[in-house]
């Protein structure tokens, strides 16, 4: 793109982030400077500061998180761009325990001044708040791990990408679905980056350097006719990856027969799923409409991806199993008498579903959570029965762990860390079967493909997921599209109905960017692998049935 086309087109960009509702934090930064860093040594003095002025204070524990965090988003549509934001936030947050209780300030002011007033505010804010504490603060204990750092492991830095090279992509995507017969098209890119320093008194200086992206689109088709539309979103995944998630081509999974579909996994290619999503929107529009029952159902990871997230990531919390988010995210229905029992049948023998923060190109993954624990994995539900939750180091001892699983984090330097979701994913069957093989045994079902619109209540129990494309299966075969589907169920009925799991070569992740918790709500990012996965026996609704 020539520089006087590309400023023609972004001239309608001011404001262009008003037309997506996306969190931003910071202040807005020329994109050249997003390549710029911090020096480590720099840090190292400052976290000491935060330290010692805690210390004289009277802090027993204190945790120092000094953080740059990076953001850039592309919007188009059509054939103009729409908006382009780069921001930068940075800042130190102190964590303290002062008199058995937790106290935390954070600043913007990184000088040696700034960050010791911000140390001394939180251990003034833990002996504030001891008055109320009706028991001490118990802290799995945690080695430290001295000077060391993680990278994720990009072969090219998003930041670094001109943003015109960017826009040239998203505008040739969306060139692709119109003209494969989309009426309008909306295109998007998303890419973070946390440049993260953590230090505390167990002896950890840890530095990080994390890389997120996320290229999506939506394409709508229209019936002039009848006034009706139809849209079909990217088939893309959230990754915890550079660049080259859009640039190098790495293998991709055939979608079953008589679908036409790719299944993308460490490479997404933009420009053909938007030809494609087009041909499938406009298909969508006389697609025949489901009749309600049961169907045996296989569900393709990037649509299963969201119910692991909603029926078994938010429910095996542990804050949201004692009721710390009641107020504003729920409950769970798999309360600690559940699992205690060491029995509870949370699925069917073929359910095995881990945690981790080390998959790599996953969204979780880093080397060290924001309580300086290194990353792991764990069990949740083995063969179906609920054995493990999710805990930080302030949790650990309620379920009997010594240690912390590793899943602390915050979304910037000014939130507290806080218990969130690592990445949930379904284990792949031990057993070679692939998708196709796996049609072949359902003889009334249904096929489903993508993310849709969802419900699901305070306890993550009763749930409706819909989906982005769905195929009648008859006989084994897939005959032709559906429309109007929804499936309904409860969560252990549903993963009790689990009766076959695909083999390892099918696996692959679906990712959420923006996970929203806590109050003051924070956002943060979490993948869930799976392989294809069936469900027999699961309950369907048309969802565009009139009363």
């Amino acid at each position: 793109m020539k520089r006087r086309d590309f400023i023609g087109l972004t001239a309608m960009g001011v404001g262009g982030l008003l037309l997506s509702n996306v969190p931003t934090f910071g202040h807005e930064i020329d994109p050249a400077r997003a390549l710029e860093t911090v020096d480590v040594a720099l840090k190292k003095r400052l976290a000491d500061v935060a330290l010692n002025a805690a210390k004289s204070k009277g802090a027993t524990y204190t945790d120092v998180r000094i953080g740059r965090y990076l953001a850039q988003n592309v919007f188009t549509r059509e054939k103009q761009v729409q908006g382009i934001s780069t921001t930068e936030s940075y800042g130190v947050g102190v964590r303290v325990i002062a008199n058995g209780t937790w106290g935390f300030a954070a600043t913007s002011d990184v000088s040696d001044k700034g960050v010791a007033k911000a140390a001394e505010q939180a251990v003034a804010i833990a002996k504030a708040n001891s008055k109320l504490q009706k028991e001490p603060v118990q802290l799995a204990p945690q080695k430290g791990y001295g000077e060391v750092s993680w990278r994720t492991p990009i072969q090219k830095n998003a930041f670094e990408v001109p943003v015109s090279e960017k826009a040239d992509l998203l505008l040739a995507a969306n060139a692709a679905a119109l003209a494969n017969g989309a009426n309008f098209v909306n295109s998007a890119l998303f890419q973070i980056n946390e440049q993260k320093y953590f230090a505390s008194t167990d002896g950890s200086y840890i530095d990080q350097d994390i890389h997120r992206i996320w290229p999506n689109f939506t394409v709508t088709a229209v019936d002039k006719t009848s006034g009706k539309f139809k849209t079909r979103d990217a088939l893309s995944a959230p990754m915890g990856m550079g660049y080259e998630y859009l640039t190098v081509k790495a293998p991709t999974m055939k979608g079953p027969e008589g679908t036409g579909l790719t299944g993308y996994d460490k490479y997404f290619d933009m420009v053909a799923d938007a030809g494609l999503a087009a041909k499938q929107a406009r298909e969508k529009l006389t697609a025949k409409s489901v009749m309600a029952g049961k169907y045996d159902l296989v569900l393709d990871p990037n649509h299963l991806g969201l119910t692991i997230h909603e029926s078994v990531g938010h429910p095996l919390e542990l804050d949201r199993v004692l009721g710390y988010e009641a107020n504003y995210a729920g409950t769970s229905f798999a309360t600690l008498d559940k699992w205690k029992t060491k029995t509870f049948p949370y699925g069917s023998k073929h359910v095995n579903i881990f945690a981790d923060k080390v998959q790599p190109g996953s969204l979780g993954a880093v080397g060290y959570d924001d309580e300086g624990v290194k990353t792991k994995r764990w069990d949740l539900i083995k063969d179906g029965v609920l054995v493990n939750y999710q805990a930080t180091r302030d949790q650990a001892h309620i379920i009997g762990e010594k240690e912390s699983h590793g899943c602390s984090y915050a979304d910037n330097w000014s939130s507290v860390q806080f218990q969130r979701m690592p990445n949930v994913s379904l284990a792949p069957g031990k057993q070679k079967l692939s998708v196709d093989d796996m049609i072949k045994g359902v003889d009334r079902g249904i096929y489903i493909a993508g993310r849709g619109s969802y419900s699901i209540d305070q306890q993550r129990y009763n749930f409706q997921f819909g989906g982005q494309l769905f195929y009648e299966i008859k006989g084994g075969k897939i005959v032709g599209p559906l429309e109007d589907v929804a499936y309904q169920s409860n969560t252990q009925e549903f993963w009790n109905s689990c009766a076959a799991v695909c083999d390892e070569s099918d696996y692959r992740m679906f990712g959420s960017f923006f996970d929203g918790k806590g109050q003051p709500s924070q956002v943060s990012a979490v993948s869930h692998g799976s392989a294809h996965t069936r469900f027999n026996g699961v309950n369907v609704i048309n969802t565009g049935r009139k009363i």
